[in-house]
């Protein structure tokens, strides 16, 4: 007796073309990809992980030496230690800054050697597309992001206690997501890794840089602060920093609402450009 399922059985599992056998969401396709993500950074780890933790916590060493650890910072309506204070800001930025790094290299490094059809001919919707990108990117965030605040646990005179575990999970989340967002738009615009470097270079680390990582906004004139509240990183970073002191120098709640408002419009027009085809369909 035949196991075969007779060929009028066999027409009718087999989909009409032009109508998906996947009809709802590739779970397969997408760990599949997520997976490859995070194995391309994880397998030169020591560069991708190891090496911006260590840059980091440098930034903790060498600004703690010579402007004092323990030299207080006026931040809201209260005081921290210098070092204290800085930590979380260094911590978001590693993250920040390596999520970026991430995101804006799969795509481009496809466009850059002609192997961007691994990413447009496989059957995954583009939002699958766009979460398998921005997960790896967060997972690398998370990575760095854990080995900075794991040293910085460990070295006297900073301490990096969980005060507002929920604010660290948000704003560490969303900002990682944010600069996922905008690594993904890079590396659909960029056509060399000079553009992608140029983004990093002069948008993503000078607005990382002057969003109050290493000073206290309040301080600052009238026009120096009105330019950081226009700052996205600085809603992130004083929300970070919040998770652990407690003190912010700008409101929670307002920061976590316009962050949250960024990733959505960000996550919006990547599906859309994503979707389009934009510079990535030739």
């Amino acid at each position: 007796m035949s196991s075969q399922p007779p060929i009028g059985e066999i027409n009718q599992i087999r989909s009409a073309p032009g109508v998906p056998t996947i009809r709802n969401v590739n779970w397969g396709g997408l760990k599949t990809l997520y997976v490859k993500e995070v194995k391309r950074f994880f397998k030169v780890q020591l560069q991708t992980v190891w090496a911006p933790a260590i840059t980091t916590l440098l930034f903790l060493v060498i600004f703690t030496v010579a402007t004092g650890a323990r030299r207080p910072v006026m931040v809201g309506s209260g005081t921290v230690a210098f070092a204290d204070f800085i930590a979380p800001g260094l911590i978001i930025m590693g993250m920040m800054q390596n999520a970026y790094a991430n995101s804006s290299f799969s795509l481009l490094v496809g466009k850059i050697q002609g192997t961007i059809v691994d990413y447009l001919m496989p059957p995954l919707s583009v939002a699958e597309l766009l979460a398998a990108l921005v997960g790896g990117a967060v997972t690398r965030a998370l990575c760095v992001g854990g080995a900075v605040w794991l040293a910085m646990a460990l070295w006297p005179g900073v301490h990096v206690t969980p005060h507002a575990p929920l604010a660290i999970l948000w704003f560490g989340l969303l900002g990682s997501v944010f600069l996922a967002f905008v690594g993904v738009l890079t590396s659909i615009w960029a056509e060399k890794f000079d553009h992608a470097a140029a983004v990093q270079n002069f948008v993503v680390a000078p607005l990382t840089l002057l969003s109050g990582t290493f000073y206290s906004v309040d301080h600052l004139a009238p026009v120096f602060r009105a330019f950081s509240h226009a700052n996205p990183f600085f809603y992130i970073i004083s929300g970070f920093r919040y998770g652990f002191l407690g003190i912010s120098d700008s409101p929670v709640m307002i920061g976590a609402i316009v962050v949250l408002a960024i990733d959505v419009v960000l996550g919006l027009i990547c599906y859309t450009l994503l979707k389009r085809g934009w510079k990535l369909k030739n």
